[in-house]
């Protein structure tokens, strides 16, 4: 009996880590807010298409949830100012029609004030 209800409990973790996710898809208005996962669940991009190209805001996660970019895209290209997580560092990319025009990296150990 122990050995039935461990392999039935090593079969269902296994299946849990294995399973495939599905991205969702949910029309808003003229475009399609598109969410992928990662393996584990976690959102892993969260975006929109316009007729079916990337267009507008989107988010990238790392497999905790963690937010590692965010940018805009117009007509499926990358557009304006990218922002991209690692570590202690923002590095912050301007994109016009998909190519870098400029890079800042931002350190968050620098402390920025405004006086007022």
């Amino acid at each position: 009996m122990k050995k039935a209800i461990f392999f039935l409990a090593v079969m269902f973790s296994v299946g849990m880590y294995s399973q495939n996710i599905e991205p969702t898809m949910e029309k808003v208005g003229d475009m399609v807010k598109a969410t992928y996962f990662h393996e584990n669940g976690e959102i892993a991009q969260t975006g929109y298409f316009l007729n079916e190209k990337l267009h507008g805001q989107w988010f990238m996660y790392n497999l905790e949830g963690k937010k590692i970019a965010s940018g805009k895209y117009v007509d499926g290209k990358k557009s304006g100012k990218w922002f991209f997580w690692k570590d202690e560092i923002l590095k912050e990319v301007d994109f016009v029609e998909n190519r870098i025009v400029h890079v800042k990296n931002w350190n968050q150990s620098e402390i920025v004030s405004v006086d007022m």
